[in-house]
């Protein structure tokens, strides 16, 4: 047994480990708001070649290489499939010109800088050159969300990342299938020709195989349930059958179907998309672990000075010459487009396409192959932390980073809403107001509050708001339905704990309690719309206040008996909402008020459970959050002399 482990781990046992892992490695970048390619990038090389755990090709075997050939297709299958050209069409003149100008100069400027700078051939520049015009939509996005970038430089570099992502690895795609068939072919007239019937073959399969799923989908074919494994099937065939005819002219086709399913405009694109987001980060975390632990010291042995050399050509003099020559007579200013010209982060797509690329151009003898793996490590490495550690402090130096602390965004334009949107405004919190009916929003645009006319879930939302600017969503519309259908839409984005709902109407009775899934988190100690508007009409309003070691919550509890707490304001000026375990425990008294309240038979074992709940430590905790110098977010009824005003 002993001589089987050292001769390494067993097939099951290595999977295991790449997908507990990679997956973990995702999780403790996203806990310590690191970028997780680096976190990955570091647990591979401590169970690679640092300390022997992991051999891939010892522990996995000849099917490593199919494995990362699939993966890396699925991950280009969600680039397309993120490709919806009316979004690109409706985007800024710079985003089109960063594509159609910036794509094919970043490859010819790359390519020159492997070629001058490397000291590759030709061969292995053009295929490595045109996937470095992938600057890594699962890198940038991140950056951006800790950067808080304006709107502008933000959509620019976001949708860049997104549309360059498959045009890169498209690129790769058609310069090594020229280099294979060039070498392989009798004439050059040859090589063009199985090159051009690959890439017909290619493009005609990622067609057929699009425009089946969305004519299937479209029309009911397929029952809801099989719609993500019919997808995948079709994937592996759309990448498998052109590759029988031209090697890794599967990932074109892929490619291609992934753009064709994401403009056809259907009903279960979402479902869809979630597949691709959810196959996304195994797979990326599996192949970036894969690789990182595949790579050898030795190899790194073969890098010299001008890996250095070529890391600054591309960071310093590449990047910055394909960006302000694309933007050139554009309306975007200079600052953004200097922001823009040195942000430039490689990222997974490119370690992987490099990857696989390097080998199968090792193998088929371009002696420069074996160290475009190396180079792209390094490449990513510098990039990531380079950009990782100075995005925010450069575009705060342009000007460019959004202004103040991550806002509130309060869905319903209502007599609450306006009042907590006001309150919050007071404190220097951002905050919007947004409603689909424009008389809605009469009364917080009077008071001074931003407001959103539409619906927050359509695309012009998403053109018209500045998301970046906002951290919180809370929906208190007079639709409970709508509140529903806003929280569980925008909890993916903005994440569940920062997506909160108001009370449902009966949405405590069983007949009408909805699934966990479904909804925000709980916001307003179980009051409803209409209990709030009552409240309202009656002249309550919410109010801020600021807690200090002179007055702390139990002072403010003892001035303010009939208040209920909504949340709080942290010292760096984010909001948290009152957890209802909290309510329990800081205001006792209204939770036995409730139990006296409940039918005799249930009393009981409701006071059982509420005893079971308050513990020294729970409350101890709840007591620590609300600690000065936090300000407490309130609802308070109007003071004596105001109430006693005529209406």
């Amino acid at each position: 047994m002993a001589t089987e482990h050292l001769a390494g781990l067993s097939t099951v046992e290595a999977f295991a480990l790449v997908g507990a892992l990679g997956v973990g490695a995702q999780w403790v970048a996203w806990r310590l708001k690191l970028p997780a390619i680096v976190v990955m990038l570091a647990v591979g090389l401590l169970i690679g070649p640092v300390f022997g755990v992991f051999e891939p090709s010892r522990d996995i075997g000849p099917v490593v290489q199919p494995l990362i050939s699939l993966a890396v297709a699925v991950i280009l299958f969600e680039g397309g499939l993120t490709l919806e050209l009316h979004k690109l069409g409706n985007a800024a003149q710079g985003v089109k010109r960063l594509v159609y100008f910036g794509a094919p100069l970043g490859w010819i400027l790359s390519a020159a800088a492997l070629y001058f700078g490397a000291g590759l051939g030709w061969e292995a520049s053009a295929v490595f050159g045109g996937i470095m015009v992938v600057t890594g939509p699962t890198v940038i996005a991140p950056l951006l969300r800790q950067a808080k970038l304006d709107k502008r430089p933000a959509n620019l570099l976001q949708w860049e990342a997104i549309v360059n992502d498959p045009i890169g690895a498209l690129a790769a795609v058609l310069a090594f299938e020229f280099v294979l068939v060039s070498r392989e072919a009798e004439s050059l007239n040859a090589a063009l020709g199985q090159l051009a019937l690959g890439f017909i073959v290619a493009l005609a399969v990622g067609l057929i195989c699009g425009l089946g799923i969305a004519r299937a989908f479209r029309r009911g074919q397929v029952p809801e349930y099989m719609k993500v494994p019919v997808l995948f099937a079709t994937l592996l065939v759309c990448f498998a059958v052109p590759d029988m005819l031209l090697h890794e002219s599967g990932l074109l086709a892929v490619t291609v179907m992934g753009i064709v399913i994401a403009n056809a405009d259907l009903p279960s694109f979402v479902e869809l998309r979630r597949f691709k987001e959810h196959a996304t980060v195994l797979l990326v975390s599996g192949v970036f672990i894969l690789l990182a632990a595949s790579l050898d010291f030795a190899s790194l042995g073969l890098l010299t000075w001008r890996a250095g050399l070529f890391v600054a050509l591309i960071v310093l003099v590449a990047r910055p010459l394909t960006v302000l020559a694309s933007l050139a007579g554009t309306e975007v200013p200079r600052n953004e487009r200097i922001l823009i010209a040195f942000t430039g982060p490689r990222g997974v797509v490119l370690v992987a396409v490099a990857g696989l690329f390097g080998e199968r151009l090792a193998a088929a003898g371009v002696q420069d192959g074996a160290i475009i793996g190396p180079l792209a490590f390094v490449l990513v490495m510098v990039t990531v932390v380079l950009h990782g550690f100075t995005l925010a402090p450069f575009a705060r130096m342009l000007g460019l980073a959004a202004k103040g602390t991550p806002g509130v965004m309060l869905v319903g334009g209502s007599r609450f809403t306006t009042s907590l949107g006001e309150a919050l405004k007071k404190e220097g919190v951002p905050v919007i107001v947004a409603d689909t009916n424009h008389a809605h929003l009469v009364r917080p645009r009077s008071h001074g509050v931003p407001v959103f006319y539409g619906d927050v879930l359509s695309e012009a939302a998403e053109h018209s708001v500045e998301v970046l600017s906002y951290q919180t969503v809370i929906a208190a519309s007079e639709n409970d339905a709508y509140n529903t259908l806003v929280s569980t839409d925008l909890g993916a984005e903005f994440g569940r704990e920062q997506t909160w709902q108001i009370a449902r109407h009966k949405g405590e009775k069983h007949r009408h309690a909805l699934p966990t899934q479904l909804g925000g988190r709980a916001f307003g100690n179980g009051k409803t719309f209409r209990d709030f508007e009552d409240l309202m009409k009656a002249g309550w309003s919410v109010r801020v206040t600021r807690l200090s070691e002179e007055f702390g919550f139990e002072q403010w509890k003892d001035k303010n008996p009939d208040a209920h707490l909504l949340g709080r304001i942290t010292d760096d000026g984010t909001v948290k909402r009152l957890l209802s375990e909290d309510a329990e425990l800081l205001f006792p008294q209204r939770a036995q008020a409730k139990i006296d309240a409940l039918p005799e038979d249930r009393r009981e074992a409701a006071m059982a459970e509420l005893k079971r709940r308050l513990t020294d430590a729970k409350l101890n905790a709840a007591r620590a959050r609300l600690n000065p110098p936090v300000r407490v977010i309130s609802l308070a009824p109007p003071e004596p002399s105001k109430a006693a005003a005529p209406s």
